[in-house]
């Protein structure tokens, strides 16, 4: 099959992928019918909103983003456990909120989306705004006693991948 026909068919091929997983997630079992009915829902819904998404995002190396959502997913089980000891043992006074702002290498919108996302998903962390150019993301950590500490981690850990993954 021509790769623009396969494009034709299936204009978003990662959301009929997901939206198939979802279904099956959804319904709680895995069965022929449940797949069918997933693959159907994939291949209808992405067909009648690929008119809202004419210039759909470029995705290089898509196989570089498994990576990433490992990565993302370790994580945020490792965030969920120091925000828990935070919280458990550590007084409000010797905890030390700060705002931090990263400047941003990446300039395609869906990978600062993506780097906002992956920020607001782990704990401890959220994304507060982005500068109207675009070029420096404001972020809330809630116990950053070196806030350069927590820039430099956010860009070495999630931007320079999302880098890779978007803009290469």
């Amino acid at each position: 099959m021509p790769l623009r026909l396969f494009y034709r068919i299936f204009p978003h091929p990662i959301l009929t992928l997901i939206l198939v997983v979802v279904w099956c997630l959804l319904q709680n079992t895995i069965t022929l019918g449940t797949v069918v009915m997933g693959l159907i829902l994939g291949f209808i819904i992405p067909i009648t909103t690929a008119v809202y998404w004419p210039n759909r995002p470029p995705l290089p190396k898509p196989w570089r983003l498994v990576n990433y959502l490992a990565l993302v997913m370790w994580d945020v089980v490792v965030a969920n456990i120091e925000v828990a000891r935070i919280v458990l043992f550590k007084s409000n006074a010797a905890m030390q909120p700060n705002w931090v702002v990263i400047p941003l290498d990446l300039r395609t919108p869906e990978a600062i989306t993506m780097l906002a996302g992956t920020i607001t998903l782990t704990p401890g962390t959220v994304s507060a705004d982005l500068s109207a150019d675009g070029t420096a993301l404001l972020v809330h950590a809630l116990d950053a006693p070196d806030p350069d500490a927590v820039r430099d981690d956010i860009k070495a850990r999630y931007e320079s991948r999302l880098k890779r993954i978007f803009e290469e």
